[in-house]
C-alpha cells in the first residue's frame, strides 16, 4: 500500500513539474503566452460607489500611448477605480486593486501595458479632466 501511494505522490510531482516547463508562469502567477500585442482595448472610470462616473468615450490613443478620459462635475478624483480592458494576455503594471488617487490633474497616472510573452512593453499615460459646471 505504501508503494502504491508513494508511486502516486511522484507521479503527481512529475506531472507537475513537467506542466511547469510547458506553461511558464510570470510572477505574479499569470501564464506566459507567445502572444506580442500590448495596448489598452477599454477604459473605465467608477466612482466610489462603483457607479460609471465617465462623460462620453475614452479616447484610447494606441499610438500616441494616451488614454483620455473626462468625468462628470464634481466626481471625487481622490477615490476612483480604473478598470483596463487589455490585449489577450497581456497584463497591466502597477496592477490596480483598489481605488486610485487621480485629483493631481498636472501629473496623469502612468500605466505600462505588458504582452503575453513578456517581451513587449509599452507606457500609457491616462488622463483625466472634468466635465465643465453646468
Amino acid at each position: 500500500m505504501k508503494n502504491v501511494v508513494f508511486s502516486f505522490i511522484l507521479g503527481l510531482l512529475a506531472v507537475s513539474l513537467i506542466r511547469c516547463t510547458e506553461y511558464p508562469i510570470d510572477e505574479d502567477g499569470l501564464l506566459i503566452t507567445g502572444r506580442s500585442d500590448c495596448y489598452i482595448s477599454s477604459f473605465e472610470l467608477l466612482g466610489a460607489d462603483h457607479q460609471i462616473v465617465r462623460v462620453g468615450a475614452a479616447a484610447i490613443d494606441t499610438v500616441e500611448l494616451t488614454v483620455d478620459v473626462m468625468v462628470l462635475y464634481g466626481t471625487d478624483l481622490r477615490n476612483l477605480y480604473p478598470q483596463f480592458s487589455l490585449a489577450q494576455d497581456a497584463k497591466l503594471d502597477p496592477k490596480v486593486d483598489g481605488v486610485v488617487d487621480f485629483s493631481d490633474l498636472e501629473n496623469p497616472k502612468q500605466y505600462t501595458v505588458v504582452s503575453g510573452n513578456r517581451k513587449v512593453r509599452k507606457f500609457y499615460t491616462v488622463n483625466v479632466s472634468v466635465q465643465q459646471k453646468q
